[in-house]
């Protein structure tokens, strides 16, 4: 699975943001590796929380209670 990662990172890595290879500017590519990895994680983490604060059943319960009847 690690190998499988390793070689879909490897083939996406060499182009950077602006379209210039990595390896031409003399980067391995590392860091922008890792920023794209934390970014697109703690993305999903502020997703799944403001999910859970709309939808979760406390949530519900506070809105069902501030409705006028």
């Amino acid at each position: 699975m690690t190998a499988a990662l390793g070689a879909l990172v490897a083939s996406v890595l060499p182009l950077a943001l602006d379209g210039e290879s990595v390896v031409e500017s003399g980067g391995d590519g590392t860091a922008i590796a890792v920023v794209s990895v934390v970014s697109m994680a703690g993305g999903y983490l502020l997703l799944f929380l403001l999910w859970r604060y709309v939808f979760s059943a406390k949530a519900r319960a506070r809105r069902e209670k501030g409705r006028p009847d």
